[in-house]
């Protein structure tokens, strides 16, 4: 299975087990667990490296001093045989939680003191917690042993093994916060929200060969990956980044360590601390070494996602030099204190980008007096208001402050990005046509309508340093208003088809064509079928065909990027490269949504993604296997894996049998076609039964199907009606004809199963690209031929509407509404009733305005 399926199969077990757990907790566990199989396999992969072989293994001892203190040297800890990860699988029912116990013990015992700034204690949250998983000796052996036999399979070694073991735990931090609750915003930040921070930072940092980065409140360290993930993208490695890491809570700062650690991430260039980043900053020395250690931090960029409105301690910090040049923050709300700290460790030409609650851009008091600073001092860069609800355990509006110590302009961009989302759950997300548009209008410093907007220092006084983002960027949508004239009398008001501008200035000569003008201010349309009438205009017929030619060569395009060169091209850049090629394609183009094409691309690249990782690293041979595909059953009340048949490793079956067996498909389906149709003749001929033959034996008790044996039975006595008899004997045929075709579907579907496994194992290297053509780029393709289509659809949704809105007048509508009054009064006409039912009649009548 692929990595998302190992990430789903393994969260889908784990929530299971942990039972009454708390989820906040449970993470701590099982993510301890996974760090541990990630060391021991390290090791064991270093020692075969250095020419041991399984059969030596059982001799790796605390006792060979010598092999000991080889393997701290080079890793930083040193496992013993009897507690290697794999050993606890191989004693099978022998395995006891003591084995964990002791395992853990002899680690902390082990570990090389120059690494013990990142190994030490990382698994005190785990030994502490391991009695909470059983009340009994046995319970927790129990419970141990199923989480270790639920990791075992996720591979920890090579480039797709820290792919997919970083996927893993990240996905598994991802979901343990979303059941979290409001303990989630203390250890994870939402990998878009994420992801966003990282390449606005990664851009400003492109062109430097060595940089340090840091977060001060790190949580599981993901913003601290990501920033590197993203950093070396242009550095082209990421082993000249330094990382460094600063927590408060114990079991957080673990996670921040054993997720560096994991992503393969040099221990050398790890620097972690667990303390209180307001109340005891950064060392500029090592307490052990002070004079010769003195180095105070300064870093290419600082990224946060601080505690939102946290109480701190401002007191005896006036002269703090982190808050010196612009003051204390309220000991009630610690968010520019938070700010002030990162800032303060930026490099002169470094970045920092901070998540913060909107009430930052306008409090007043203290805060205000901060922010006046930093914008006199000219060191807020930009301001990304995000969607409300995005973030796990609250739902309040923050934004992402973008920060430099040394800037060349005065102006601060303004970003409302609070529109852009998609719906997930009950939280919402960003897309990644919402992240690029927002990377592009920060990098790029631009200025777009409801949008952005690069605002003055001037307009920020004169506002009184007050930066709610409504103030300077209005994102909302234009109220819909009637117009009076159209209103009474009909037409279209010029002003409203003026709001279409945009489309009327990329189809010169439609609006001439589709209106006729009644009076300069209002026209009406002279084209009975609009949609029609628009597709086949010749500005629109041009549009389409500017479009096509500029897209005609692309799936070309694509096929050399990805297909030619799907062994060597650089997968984590390839997407931007595409897009770029996208993009350069759409200039020139009007109206096409150039985020919304980057999006269609986005949606298929996470696919491909995947299967060039794959190849990449098992070799152009991956595309010609299948796997066994493992499903969950239930089996004496537990959930087993059981294989149900195969699934084609990187080659789709569905795909295969499209392509490569039409015929046998095409069959198998028009089978299926045909048993989809039987139920709906049963129910046409139970509607032909009478209600005192649907009370026969024949009939279910439902009286929505036949009973095969009752009617077989009514056949042979021959006692019905003619008619039913006739009906029976179709129901009797339908029935045999189903049990027929069920038994015909089974049996060639297991045939064209096997025979599709045959064909992908079997296939050519020419037919594979041509399969990875369909799966790849055909999706792509024919997702961005669609967009013109879109906008047209668009476009003359927006003119029908406007159209129709004006069609009926008031003075029609009058006419409509007394046309049904004199209907009403004439059938009132026709009542007859007592003497009251009559003065009531009347009394209507003279309302409804009769006589």
């Amino acid at each position: 299975m692929n990595k998302q399926q190992l990430a789903s199969k393994i969260w889908e077990s784990a929530n299971r087990m942990r039972s009454k757990i708390e989820a906040n907790e449970y993470k701590d566990y099982i993510l301890g667990f996974i760090f541990y199989k990630f060391l021991s396999d390290k090791e064991v992969k270093y020692l075969k490296e250095n020419d041991w072989t399984d059969e030596y293994l059982p001799e790796l001892s605390e006792e060979d001093s010598e092999t000991v203190e080889s393997i701290q040297k080079n890793l930083g800890y040193f496992i013993a045989y009897e507690n290697l990860f794999s050993s606890w699988i191989a004693k099978g029912i022998d395995f006891s939680a003591e084995h964990v116990t002791d395992a853990l013990s002899a680690f902390s015992r082990l570990i090389n003191p120059t690494h013990k700034k990142v190994f030490d204690n990382i698994f005190a949250t785990l030994q502490t917690g391991l009695s909470k998983l059983g009340e009994t000796s046995g319970a927790r052996t129990k419970a141990i042993r199923d989480l270790i036999y639920l990791i075992k399979d996720i591979p920890m070694d090579g480039k797709q093994g820290y792919d997919v073991l970083g996927f893993i735990y990240e996905y598994l931090i991802s979901n343990f916060a979303a059941n979290a609750g409001k303990k989630a915003g203390e250890f994870y930040t939402p990998h878009e929200v994420s992801l966003l921070m990282s390449e606005i930072v990664a851009y400003h940092l492109k062109g430097r060969t060595k940089i340090k980065i840091y977060d001060p409140t790190s949580g599981s360290g993901s913003l601290l990956i990501n920033i590197g993930k993203c950093a070396a993208r242009y550095m082209g490695s990421s082993d000249r980044i330094m990382y460094y890491a600063q927590e408060l809570k114990e079991n957080t700062y673990n996670l921040t360590r054993m997720n560096l650690v994991m992503r393969g991430i040099l221990p050398d260039n790890i620097m972690t601390r667990n303390g209180d980043t307001l109340e005891d900053d950064w060392p500029y020395f090592d307490e052990n070494d002070p004079v010769h250690t003195y180095n105070p931090l300064y870093v290419d960029a600082v990224v946060s996602n601080p505690p939102y409105s946290q109480a701190w301690n401002p007191a005896d910090k006036e002269s703090d030099p982190r808050y010196a040049r612009f003051g204390l923050a309220p000991k009630g709300k610690a968010d520019y204190a938070f700010l002030l700290h990162d800032l303060f460790h930026l490099k002169p030409d470094g970045i920092m980008t901070i998540v913060l609650p909107h009430g930052v851009l306008f409090r007043g008091g203290e805060e205000g007096a901060i922010r006046k600073n930093l914008i006199e001092l000219n060191h807020i860069d930009a301001i990304i208001g995000l969607p409300a609800n995005i973030f796990f355990g609250t739902g309040i509006p923050t934004i992402i402050m973008v920060l430099k110590q040394k800037r060349d302009n005065t102006d601060v961009l303004i970003v409302d990005a609070s529109k852009g989302f998609a719906k997930s759950g009950k939280n919402n997300v960003l897309r990644a046509c919402d992240i690029k548009r927002i990377v592009d209008v920060v990098t790029g410093r631009a200025t777009v309508g409801k949008f952005s907007r690069g605002v003055s220092r001037d307009e920020i006084r004169a506002n009184d340093y007050n930066l709610n983002i409504p103030r300077y960027v209005d994102s909302s949508e234009k109220a819909e208003s009637w117009d009076i004239f159209a209103s009474m009398f009909g037409g279209v008001p010029e002003s409203e088809l003026q709001a279409l501008h945009p489309y009327w200035a990329a189809f010169p000569g439609l609006k001439e064509a589709l209106f006729a003008s009644d009076n300069g201010s209002y026209c009406r349309l002279n084209m009975p079928d609009l949609k029609s009438a628009v597709r086949t205009h010749p500005s629109v017929v041009s549009f389409l065909s500017r479009y096509e030619a500029a897209f005609h060569d692309f799936g070309s395009v694509l096929r050399a990027e990805l297909l030619d060169g799907m062994q060597t091209l650089n997968t984590a850049r390839e997407e931007a490269v595409l897009s770029d090629a996208i993009f350069s394609r759409l200039d020139g183009i009007p109206l096409v949504d150039r985020y919304g094409a980057y999006q269609l691309l986005d949606d298929e690249w996470v696919r491909i993604a995947v299967d060039l990782e794959i190849i990449q690293t098992e070799g152009f041979a991956a595309t010609k296997q299948v796997d066994p595909n493992m499903v969950s059953k239930k089996k004496d009340g537990k959930d087993q894996e059981v294989q149900e048949g195969w699934a084609g490793h990187i080659i789709p079956f569905a795909l295969a049998q499209e392509a490569l067996l039409p015929d046998e498909l095409a069959a198998l389906t028009g089978l299926e076609a045909r048993l989809a149709e039987i139920p709906g003749e049963y129910e046409t001929l139970l509607e032909e039964l009478s209600e005192e033959d649907k009370e026969q034996g024949f009939v279910n008790e439902g009286k929505d199907a036949f009973v095969p044996a009752e009617v077989k039975k009514a056949l042979k006595a021959k006692e019905a009606e003619p008619q039913t008899l006739a009906i029976l004997k179709q129901a009797d045929a339908l029935i045999t004809e189903e049990k027929a075709l069920r038994r015909q579907i089974k049996a060639d579907s297991a045939a064209l199963h096997a025979r599709t496994k045959e064909v992908i194992e079997g296939l050519s290297d020419e037919t594979v690209l041509e399969l990875l053509h369909k799966k790849w780029i055909a999706p792509i393709t024919s997702a961005l031929r669609s967009l013109p289509d879109t906008v047209l659809a668009e476009f003359t949704g927006k003119l029908e509407a406007i159209c129709k809105k004006y069609e009926t007048t008031f003075a029609q509508v009058e006419e409509e509404i007394a046309d049904t009054e004199r209907a009403l009064i004439s059938l009132l006409d026709d009542l007859t009733g007592s003497e009251f039912d009559m003065m009531g009649l009347a009394e209507f009548k003279k309302l409804l305005g009769g006589e």
